[in-house]
């Protein structure tokens, strides 16, 4: 079909040289490997022509993204194991001390789970006890499986990519699930609500430490800092089907370490080899 149009208006159109140019270039990517400290993070796709600030910008976005993820993921457990959060005057104080105050948890009474609830005394205190029922807990647990599995680090291993997309659809199933099980919402206290409307505040724990500011993020390629203002090829050369690894890190901490020279897969291939070979040397 493209040839016999290409026949009908001509090959030296402009339109249709952009079209040929787009067909050549458009499965030739770059593909990093992007780690944080020794740890593989996921894998990104992009041009060898992109500026390093938009993509050190998305990069960071996916990383501090899949952190969110990771974090509602953890509080919808416990949601679906002891209820709403109980709100800050409340939380931490015993029955009896609730009970001499006189302080009630009103938010808990309003934002009740779909089907009722069965009591589950969370022992930490942060929670009412108020468990949903066992559909809803499925419903909860099956929605936090899904979506670790659509950000998970063994995607790596499997040469997926994530992209912001992909982040955004899990926090969507995510909060859909969480509007199932509590049609009238969690209160304004309770993390997860927090997590989703971006209010959040992480200060003083040990999520804080994890999540990198854009201002402060920086990229390393083989020891060098990919520098913003510059294009990936600057750093990267101009082949752009090619797999690279770049570590992503805050400012200030120092170059991170290289990369060695295998695999952990490749060295123990190398001893395997070097054992046979010294058994044949052996049986000579």
């Amino acid at each position: 079909m493209l040839r016999v149009t290409m026949e009908i208006i001509g090959q030296e159109s402009p339109l249709i040289r952009k079209l040929i140019k787009y067909l050549k270039t458009a499965n030739k990517m770059v593909r990093l490997h992007v780690k944080k400290g020794d740890e593989s993070q996921f894998l990104y796709e992009t041009h060898v022509d992109a500026m390093v600030e938009d993509v050190l910008y998305e990069v960071t976005i996916i990383y501090n993204g899949r952190l969110k993820i990771l974090r509602i993921c953890y509080e919808i457990e416990d949601l679906a194991k002891h209820g709403t959060m109980l709100p800050p005057n409340i939380m931490g104080l015993t029955d009896e001390q609730v009970e001499e105050l006189k302080l009630r948890d009103e938010w808990g009474e309003k934002c009740v789970p779909m089907g009722g609830w069965t009591f589950n005394k969370d022992a930490i205190g942060r929670r009412n006890g108020r468990q949903p029922n066992e559909k809803m807990q499925e419903i909860l647990k099956n929605t936090v499986e899904d979506a670790r599995a659509m950000i998970s680090k063994k995607l790596v291993q499997q040469d997926k990519l994530l992209t912001q997309k992909i982040v955004q659809d899990a926090l969507d199933i995510l909060r859909g699930a969480v509007t199932i099980v509590y049609p009238m919402g969690l209160p304004p206290h309770d993390v997860i609500r927090q997590e989703f409307e971006n209010t959040e505040d992480l200060t003083g724990t040990q999520a804080s430490l994890e999540v990198i500011d854009i201002s402060l993020a920086q990229l390393w390629f083989s020891g060098k800092e990919m520098i913003q203002g510059k294009k990936l090829k600057n750093f990267l050369g101009s082949n752009e089907k090619t797999k690279v690894i770049v570590k992503l890190q805050k400012r200030g901490a120092g170059m991170p370490g290289r990369e060695p020279l295998m695999s952990e897969e490749e060295r123990k291939l190398l001893m395997l080899h070097a054992y046979k070979r010294q058994e044949q040397i052996k049986n000579i």
